[in-house]
């Protein structure tokens, strides 16, 4: 048995101290009670005052390629020249011909203009290169990365993406959206079936699960206990085989890709499937594209661009097809929405699933889809997500992050955009993440982001960026926590610190709910404990 005391213990019941047994929460109650209950093989660790949080989940991520991602060139710079020095001095120290990969950049804090292939040539003309941006939704490649894989000034735009090119036809070496695909079948984006078709050497599924390992490491660090995970088949298969091995150190609920939505219901595989450790969550869809590389569609055109109104990645036909096919077999939908006019065509199509659900035999569940990102609605459409009881799968930090895109793209119409307050207030069950690697996966900074809207530098103001949307800690802890555990579908063992619940715990350095607000961010995790094991501790 393991007794934490002397502890701020965030739980519906009021205590200072906890007993584990097992994986299991034993009892809650004073320091007192819980350390009578402690024999000669019971560790006490007294916890000086620190805040015990139940276990932290990131219900929005990409745990394959952050972990892969440890290993690439970080372009995520103030300026376009430190991106190709960071390049430049890679390729010194990389065989000639080898790829180089890399991720993070965005156009948008260099200039108007996307970067060139003419640009990475002169930092690195003897390897191919291929560079994601942040949104994780357009790529950046030099001249030997187009020759290599075939792409030239008459490769069409696949449907769902677009292929750079200038006024003049040449092309730029920017991949949009399903572009990206004509580089490697594993591409950022998600959108590709995730066979060997690529150009780009690929990652085994035994590379990814050794990657993950040092992934776990770095969660651990920062609190987390769980992930919501929406890479493809060999990120499944990773996870399967730290399973296995008994190395599995995250509670995982793994989406599956659309592409594969035939083959799950053939093996008649249900939303919910597996064990505390993994299990299956939904049927991940793409809508659009993203806010960075302008891709998301939206209503009305981006601001100073009259033409463009996005890229739709799936439209409403085909999104309900699916949507009706995987309902029938027990699968909930979760699908990618950024823009006002995807997650309007998207709340359609669930409107129109909550009601064939509503003619089902079945009358005893309704299946929790999901709406991942939700940052910009039209106001008609802002109600509708908690009437149709979607979740809304949302991360704060692309708040802090895209403030200025938003100010500059979207206009007037920001003050509709990662609007958290308007949905809880509608009664949306909210399941924060990260989107990790578009943005850091520490899930402090999120709850730093939901309450003050504001970056770590203090800007843009005191009030924060559109403080009307502003939540409470406990709200944005909740994001975490109980909101993660019920998308999961796994609120009776996870999401709150009760007994009989698992003993999955997050522990800081502070009071986040007393604390200067803007001091949450520079929170320290002191332990992070997952079925009763520490994972990572200084205590």
């Amino acid at each position: 048995m393991i007794i934490l005391y002397n502890a701020q213990i965030y739980s519906p019941v009021q205590s200072s101290a906890i007993a584990i047994r097992g994986d299991r929460i034993s009892a809650l109650g004073t320091d007192a009670a819980i350390r009578a209950l402690a024999d000669s093989h019971t560790e006490q660790i007294d916890l000086k005052g620190a805040l015990v949080l139940p276990g932290l989940t990131d219900a929005h991520l990409h745990f394959e390629w952050f972990s892969i991602g440890l290993t690439f060139v970080d372009v995520e710079t103030d300026t376009v020249d430190e991106a190709l020095k960071r390049v430049a001095e890679r390729a010194k120290v990389t065989p000639k011909g080898q790829w180089i990969r890399g991720h993070g950049w965005n156009y948008s804090r260099w200039g108007d203009e996307f970067p060139t292939a003419a640009q990475l040539d002169s930092a690195a003309p003897d390897h191919p290169l291929y560079l994601t941006a942040k949104s994780m939704h357009a790529a950046w490649t030099n001249s030997l990365g187009l020759k290599i894989t075939g792409i030239t000034t008459n490769t069409p735009d696949p449907e769902g993406g677009k292929v750079g090119r200038d006024a003049q036809g040449n092309l730029t070496g920017i991949l949009f959206e399903t572009a990206m695909d004509y580089m490697t079948a594993r591409s950022y984006s998600g959108f590709s079936d995730y066979k060997q078709t690529g150009k780009i050497p690929d990652h085994t599924s035994e590379d990814v699960a050794q990657a993950m390992l040092k992934g776990q490491d770095v969660a651990w660090k920062v609190g987390l206990t769980g992930v919501h995970d929406f890479d493809g088949v060999r990120c499944f298969t990773a996870y399967q085989l730290l399973r296995e091995r008994g190395q599995l150190g995250l509670r995982v609920n793994k989406n599956i890709p659309v592409a594969y939505l035939d083959q799950a219901l053939a093996l008649g595989l249900r939303s919910g499937f597996g064990d505390h450790w993994l299990r299956l969550g939904n049927v991940k869809v793409f809508m659009d594209g993203a806010l960075g590389p302008r891709t998301a569609t939206m209503i009305e055109p981006y601001e100073g661009e009259p033409n463009n109104y996005g890229i739709a990645v799936t439209d409403k036909e085909t999104l309900y097809d699916y949507g009706r096919k995987a309902m029938m077999g027990g699968l909930a939908m979760t699908v990618h929405a950024i823009g006002d006019k995807a997650n309007h065509d998207l709340l359609d199509v669930y409107e129109q699933l909550r009601n064939d659900e509503s003619q089902l035999p079945i009358t005893n569940y309704k299946l929790r889809h999901r709406a991942e990102h939700l940052q910009i609605l039209h106001p008609d459409d802002i109600a509708r997500v908690g009437k149709l009881k979607i979740i809304g799968s949302m991360q704060p930090i692309h708040a802090t992050s895209d403030m200025n895109m938003v100010d500059k793209y979207w206009g007037k119409r920001g003050v509709y955009s990662y609007a958290w307050r308007d949905q809880l207030n509608n009664g949306v069950v909210l399941a924060f993440g990260s989107d990790s690697p578009v943005e850091p996966i520490n899930p402090l900074w999120g709850i730093h982001a939901a309450v003050t809207r504001r970056r770590a530098d203090g800007s843009p103001s005191e009030e924060g960026w559109y403080p009307n949307q502003k939540l409470t800690v406990s709200e944005a802890v909740d994001g975490y926590t109980k909101g993660a555990a019920y998308a999961a579908k796994m609120e009776d063992h996870l999401g709150t610190i009760e007994v009989g619940k698992l003993a999955d715990l997050t522990i800081v350095d502070r009071d986040l709910f007393t604390c200067d607000p803007m001091m949450i961010r520079d929170a320290a995790v002191l332990g992070t404990m997952v079925g009763g094991e520490f994972k990572f501790r200084t205590l």
